[in-house]
């Protein structure tokens, strides 16, 4: 049963690492789509691409996952294994919830929440007088540089988009738009890639936690086995290229209307925080970020009423919630495993939230909702400017 429970967990990990991909798409295209700098198919495949170099860029958010968050130690053999399988259900649940909302909540928050909610549902907070959760780390790791990120992204974002402001205030605005335009491809293509070596490392240190737990690797590593990359940066692509145009829209549309500058800025922000925190371990929201960018950008240069308050409101809603929700999910979900044949019905719960995905994408698909031309996206913009 043990090799059964850990082909399930490496199945799982890499379709959370998929609806990552989809989930988080908007992230590193939705404003190059919305300013029409890139067609959606050319987007999404771009994204796709880097997505897949970045994952192959430092791996001390792996470790951090795998040793910063959770007592790694507590996780022994099949047991240990259930409850990461619990985790990663509760956090695929979450994400597509949140997906099918349209709301662009932390992929990271939901993975983190999953899992502490199953070690917690498993253990309580103390097993055998251990601590279950790092604490220390969870506050220094994970919630402080998650609020840091957008703090820092807001007021970055802005004083880039006033120094640009600045330099193109006698130029022409066909002109100017032209221009950073041809640049977004390269400033998407950045955020693309620092996206791939944030968040595919959350998978690879939830995959590296069940192969030591399942004894085929040593709790002193330093990287993932070259497997777990490729898996990992494989299912995180596929999900980019999948798409996720419910979150697309309301990045690139209703947060606040975006000219290519303002785009250029965002996208060149989020990049650039995400590589910072990367480089220290951090496993900070990449949607926080980029929406973050998005609102500081947007607010740039007298133009705050532009900015949908409202929908930024729900957008922070969704961060408050994500973790205790994805949290909540994978304590149920723990506790089905401890049933008979609970395995089996953890996989159900997967299997019943992806096929509702897939029937709901369908459906939008079917409607012509889900993956609008340039056209609708323009037409999106108008209106959003209009209110």
């Amino acid at each position: 049963m043990l090799w059964a429970t850990l082909v399930a967990v490496v199945a799982i990990a890499f379709l959370f690492d998929f609806t990552n991909g989809f989930h988080d798409t908007a992230n590193s295209i939705a404003t190059a789509v919305s300013t029409r700098a890139l067609s959606p198919r050319v987007a999404v495949l771009w994204a796709a691409a880097l997505n897949f170099v970045g994952a192959f860029i430092s791996f001390k958010v792996a470790a951090t996952i795998a040793k910063g968050i959770v007592n790694e130690k507590l996780f022994v053999g099949e047991s240990g294994l259930k409850i990461i399988l619990a985790g990663l259900i509760g956090a695929i649940v979450w994400n597509l919830t949140t997906w099918y909302l349209g709301l662009p909540s932390s992929s990271s928050h939901a993975l983190i929440g999953g899992m502490l909610g199953s070690a917690i549902s498993a253990f309580g907070l103390h097993m055998n007088g251990a601590r279950v959760v790092i604490w220390k780390g969870l506050y220094e790791k994970v919630l402080a540089p998650s609020l840091l990120a957008p703090l820092l992204a807001i007021p970055t974002a802005t004083l880039l988009m006033l120094i640009l402001l600045w330099l193109i205030r006698k130029r022409r605005p066909d002109r100017v738009n032209h221009f950073f335009r041809r640049l977004q491809p390269l400033s998407s293509g950045w955020l693309a890639f620092t996206h791939g070596t944030n968040d595919a490392q959350k998978t690879m240190g939830i995959l590296a936690l069940a192969l030591v737990a399942s004894g085929h690797l040593d709790a002193s590593f330093s990287r993932p086995p070259l497997w777990v990359i490729i898996g990992a940066a494989t299912a995180m692509s596929l999900g980019t290229y999948a798409g996720g145009w419910r979150i697309i829209r309301t990045v690139g549309q209703r947060i606040t209307k975006l000219e290519p500058p303002r785009a250029f800025a965002a996208e060149a922000t989020a990049g650039s925080v995400l590589w910072l925190t990367a480089h220290f371990g951090f496993p900070v929201s990449t949607t926080h970020t980029v929406s973050s960018s998005v609102l500081g950008a947007g607010a740039a240069g007298s133009r705050l009423r532009a900015v949908r308050w409202g929908v930024a409101g729900n957008i922070v809603i969704a961060w408050l919630i994500t973790l205790p929700c994805a949290a909540l999910v994978g304590a149920g979900v723990e506790f089905l495993t401890r049933l008979p044949g609970g395995v089996f019905f953890a996989l159900a719960v997967a299997a019943g939230a992806g096929t509702l995905a897939l029937m709901a994408r369908s459906k939008h698909l079917s409607a012509g909702k889900v993956q609008p031309d340039v056209d609708s996206v323009r037409e999106g913009l108008i209106e959003a400017g209009a209110n």
